[in-house]
């Protein structure tokens, strides 16, 4: 599923949903897909496009935000959970989770506009991806607090 060619990466979301549609056997990375495609109702229609989706591009100055990079981001979430790295994400995300009322998707998309932005500013600024920075948005999102009544 790692590859710098666009068009490729959305291919391997599209094949996970075409598959998953026709009930035939998925690869774990294709069941990953699709447990998130499955959060995401808003989504389903692109991914049944087809290749009509492939060349597609969503403009942040239009508001639009781009379908696959979000799951991807959910993907990678899971993936630092499931490793727990940076270390800290384990214990921050079980607590994003508490503050949401146990709503793990809700508490994934409030994590997600951290990752998002540590992602954007190693592009923007050409350096490592900053852990502790990241660690901190999440912590600064409210990460372990309890909601208020």
């Amino acid at each position: 599923m790692f590859s710098q060619d666009r068009d490729a990466l959305r291919q391997t979301y599209l094949t996970a949903w075409r598959k998953a549609r026709a009930g035939e056997p998925l690869e774990p990375v294709e069941r990953q897909i699709v447990e998130v495609a499955e959060q995401h109702p808003e989504y389903h229609r692109l991914l049944e496009q087809g290749e009509t989706a492939l060349g597609r591009e969503w403009l942040p100055a239009g508001g639009e935000g781009n379908p696959f990079l979000h799951m991807a981001l959910h993907i990678a979430l899971q993936e630092q959970v499931g490793t727990d790295r940076p270390p800290g994400i384990r214990r921050l995300y079980q607590g994003m989770i508490e503050s949401c009322l146990g709503d793990v998707h809700a508490a994934e998309h409030r994590i997600l506009e951290c990752l998002a932005e540590a992602i954007w500013k190693v592009q923007r600024d050409g350096r490592a991806f900053r852990s502790k920075a990241y660690l901190k948005c999440i912590k600064r999102r409210g990460a372990g607090q309890r909601p208020r009544d």
